[in-house]
């Protein structure tokens, strides 16, 4: 049984790998932005800043007052 003469893969350079690498880092980046120019935030922005307030003002009454 013969198997069919099948084009062997190019293999890709490192360079080309790494090229690769970038361009599917940009998109998905450039994707989040986009989305979060849209504004379909799940967790308002303030929110998320009391939130980091209440965290550093706590550890920091741990701190102070021990």
């Amino acid at each position: 049984m013969r198997t069919p003469d099948l084009p062997e893969p190019n293999e890709r350079t490192e360079a080309e790998a790494r090229l690769n690498r970038l361009d599917r880092r940009r998109a998905k980046i450039r994707a989040e932005i986009e989305q979060n120019r849209e504004g379909n935030h799940r967790v308002p922005t303030w929110v998320l800043a009391l939130i980091l307030l209440l965290l550093i003002g706590g550890w920091a009454y741990l701190i102070f007052s021990g």
